[in-house]
């Protein structure tokens, strides 16, 4: 393990090549860093240029209703602040029985953080500015923790560092997930996971790496827990390797004191978190997502990308349940390429660097069958016959409420450290012999052929509904009292994302608000009398009355409305406690799909009668419950 704290030879394994230095007189490495941190930022900018062109109404195509998600977030997050109200637990979502934000990627340092921002310039701009934040953050953090621990030489961190912050998996992500786009958690949190070995500094070590949990915890709950598997896993093979074995031994008293001290701290930070998570109200099981679905199909490591200049190509493979989640996709070359230089680095390597990489490997090896879930699928069949290590997990805490595929990401991470590793020989070595200088040009030219097609391309935009002036100059108060219910039609879910933008909007500006039915979040299928869990679902369980409106405006459905269709209305109107509801002119729907508007209105009509107009065009229905909504 490369450390730059004092420990014996075998752990040293220092990188081939030397900086030169005048004695007492260290290099200004900053100006290196500045500017790969400007390169990363620009890469992070041309990914997100479509939502920076117009982010008011440039939505991402690929996943409209999880950059609503994370908008209503940024919103609520200055509703916090200015109100003083609980992070981890609203009622402004899913009238009347609210939402456990704990239990949902509730981002609550950013959303605290950004708050000012969003206030000023409004969620949209919040998002976009921590979409873009989050991807160049990355491959800085894996710039320098490579630059640290493992590499000297700056451009073979610089390159495994973009290709860490900007791999396939992570501009997937990147189409609306502002919790797994923070790939800069994992360098951060490793950094500090090597450092607890310092003697004598297992105080100030352990309290950092306890806040840096708390922090991680807030923002990616599941790639925080990747990460410490991760880690565990990299330790606990390291740790027993023969070159290193008494170093570890000598070091685990300060490294145990270190975690002790870990634990308090995150603890303190995380205790009420965590109660709300795991057994605050309105918790659940799982994730509402069928884990044998969303596995990583075996191909798809060998594949290319959908938004890549493979994909541009149409070299891209059509693997992953969504778009929004190809967290592989690496492809034939750069999988057989580091396969390769893994054998080939080791080779070269000190006992301690082979200790090292071993345990690097482990992790990879680990992490790719964790990532296939508990049945091998090649090529979109699913061998029943073949179970996996993750199907003995499957029910395990933590483990049922995790997507196999997504551990695919950790993979990246190995792939980078060996990308740096073989990069960083390339240019150190040499005056290679004439057979050796053969190979070291195969494998630069490999990289070359290897990293280009899975350069990642801007992620798709579409256009989607402006913000009315019926929510932006507050006219909706004229139809909510202070505390009052309202929703838009369709009513708020992940393809119908509408209507909780707008709440994210009044929120951002602060003064009064309205709750609203239904919503995009993870909650319960229900809870029983007793009150044990239930499986999580997305978003509410559904009423007869919103499922007629969706199914008006997803499918153009009509239906033949009847009085015990407007009885059954107002009895849902009576359960949420609506006030009113409300139909713009124009409405958004959801990766690619149409909205039918005029279906909307006709179901509508004839459920609530005639509706009020106001300027812009917004159609008005309030709702008086107890009465039938036809005889308003």
């Amino acid at each position: 393990m490369s450390v730059a704290a004092p420990a014996p030879a075998a752990s040293a394994d220092p990188p081939s090549e030397e900086p030169v230095t005048t004695p007492g007189h260290r290099p200004r490495e900053w100006p290196t860093h500045l500017t790969f941190a400007v390169v990363a930022l620009a890469f992070g900018v041309y990914v997100t240029s479509g939502l920076w062109s117009d982010p008011y109404t440039h939505v991402l195509a690929d996943n409209v209703g999880d950059q609503a998600f994370f908008e209503w977030l940024m919103g609520y997050g200055y509703y916090t602040v200015t109100q003083g109200a609980d992070p981890f637990f609203t009622h402004l979502l899913n009238a009347p029985n609210g939402v456990n934000l704990a239990a949902n990627t509730s981002i609550t340092v950013y959303t605290v953080l950004f708050s000012p921002l969003t206030h000023l310039a409004g969620p949209q701009i919040s998002f976009v500015t921590v979409l873009t934040l989050n991807l160049a953050g990355s491959a800085f953090a894996w710039y320098l923790f490579l630059r640290r621990w493992l590499v000297r030489n700056a451009g073979a961190a610089a390159v495994a560092g973009l290709f860490c912050g900007f791999a396939p998996g992570f501009i997937s992500h990147a189409n609306g997930h502002l919790n797994w786009t923070a790939g800069w958690v994992a360098p951060v949190v490793i950094w500090q996971v090597l450092r607890l070995r310092q003697p004598g500094r297992w105080l100030r070590n352990g309290i950092v790496l306890g806040v840096l949990l708390a922090i991680g915890f807030s923002i990616a709950a599941e790639g925080l827990f990747f990460t410490a598997l991760a880690s565990g896993v990299f330790v606990l093979v390291w740790s027993i390797a023969k070159p290193v074995r008494a170093e570890a031994r000598e070091a685990l008293p300060t490294v145990l004191r270190a975690l002790g001290v870990t634990a308090v701290v995150a603890g303190t930070f995380l205790g009420y978190p965590l109660y709300m998570h795991f057994a605050g109200p309105q918790t659940f099981s799982g994730t509402g997502f069928n884990q044998r679905y969303f596995v990583e199909d075996a191909a798809a490591y060998l594949s290319f990308p959908n938004r890549s200049l493979a994909g541009w190509l149409g070299w891209h493979a059509d693997l992953a349940p969504n778009r929004t989640e190809e967290t592989s996709f690496l492809g034939v070359p750069l999988v057989a390429l580091l396969v390769f230089s893994f054998f080939l680095i080791r080779r070269r390597s000190d006992p301690g660097r082979r200790a090292t990489l071993r345990a690097v490997g482990v992790v990879g090896v680990v992490f790719f069958l964790l990532s296939l879930g508990p049945r091998l699928n090649w090529n979109k069949h699913e061998h029943d016959d073949i179970p996996l290590p993750y199907a003995a997990l499957v029910h395990l805490p933590l483990f049922d409420s995790a997507l196999p595929m997504r551990f695919a990401l950790v993979v990246v991470g190995v792939f980078g450290i060996l990308l740096a590793l073989l990069i960083d020989q390339l240019l150190t070595r040499r005056r290679p012999s004439n057979r050796i200088g053969v190979l070291h040009t195969a494998l630069a030219s490999a990289v070359v052929v290897s990293l280009l097609p899975i350069v990642p391309l801007p992620l798709r935009i579409q256009l989607r509904a402006p913000e009315p002036s019926f929510i932006a100059d507050g006219t909706w108060k004229k139809y909510v009292p202070a505390g009052g219910t309202m929703s838009a039609l369709p009513f708020a879910a992940n393809v119908t994302a509408d209507g909780q933008r707008w709440q994210s909007y009044t929120m951002a500006r602060g003064g009064r608000q309205f709750r609203i039915p239904d919503g995009y979040f993870l909650g319960p299928q229900s809870n029983d009398e007793q009150g044990r869990k239930k499986e999580g679902r997305i978003g509410a369980p559904p009423k007869a009355t919103d499922w007629l409106f969706l199914r008006a405006a997803w499918y153009g459905y009509v239906a033949n409305v009847n009085n015990g269709d407007r009885a059954q209305a107002r009895a849902d109107f009576g359960y949420w406690g609506l006030d009113a509801v409300f139909l713009l002119p124009e409405i958004t729907g959801s990766d690619h799909q149409t909205l039918n508007r005029s279906a909307l209105e006709t179901t509508a009509r004839a459920l609530l009668g005639e509706p009020e107009v106001t300027d812009g065009g917004v159609l008005v229905w309030r709702i008086r419950r107890g009465v039938d909504p036809v005889d308003r």
